[in-house]
This record gives structure tokens, C-alpha cells and sequence, in this order.
């Protein structure tokens, strides 16, 4: 290959490695892990304890639990978005 693709792959290699250096290890190392964008375990803890709010709110009857329940699962929900830091953040339009 001429240099500059030599260059850069070594710039990708590098970039990836300052991203996600264990996904970047274990490619090196040909053991594939999942990229930090797909991997979900506090989604699934958050969306847990959500789910244990919601029943609880459900069995006493209690509204704040309930909705605590139904506004951490949504946030949970959002977790589980893997292009979640792309979109970028929404400002209201501005009208007059």
C-alpha cells in the first residue's frame, strides 16, 4: 500500500483505540467484543429497577410510583438506542 493509506488505517486504528480502547484489544487480539455503542447493562438495570417501580406503584396503589416507574422505563428505553449521541441535541423553533 502507498504511505498515505499507511497513514491513514493509522489514524482509524487510533481513533478507534481512543474511542473504545476494550472493543480496540480485543479486535487486536481476535477475540470480538461487542463496541461500546451495543452494550447495555445499564439499560437493563435501569429498565429493571423501573419495572419493579412500576409493579410496586401497580400493588400499593400509589400514583408517584407509578409514574417514577413509567418515566424510567422510557429513559430506559432511550438507553437502548445505539445512535443515540449522533441525533444530537433538539432546540424548540423559535417563533415570534
Amino acid at each position: 500500500m502507498p504511505v498515505p493509506e499507511d497513514r491513514r488505517l493509522t489514524e482509524i486504528a487510533s481513533r478507534l483505540h481512543r474511542e473504545d480502547p476494550r472493543f480496540a484489544r480485543a479486535f487486536a487480539d481476535g477475540r470480538p467484543r461487542r463496541p461500546r455503542e451495543y452494550r447495555y447493562h445499564r439499560a437493563w438495570l435501569l429498565l429493571t429497577a423501573a419495572l419493579c417501580a412500576l409493579a410496586a406503584g401497580l400493588f400499593l396503589s400509589h400514583g408517584l410510583l407509578i409514574a417514577a416507574g413509567l418515566v424510567f422505563a422510557g429513559v430506559a428505553g432511550e438507553l437502548f438506542d445505539p445512535h443515540r449521541r449522533e441525533r444530537g441535541t433538539r432546540c424548540p423553533p423559535s417563533g415570534s
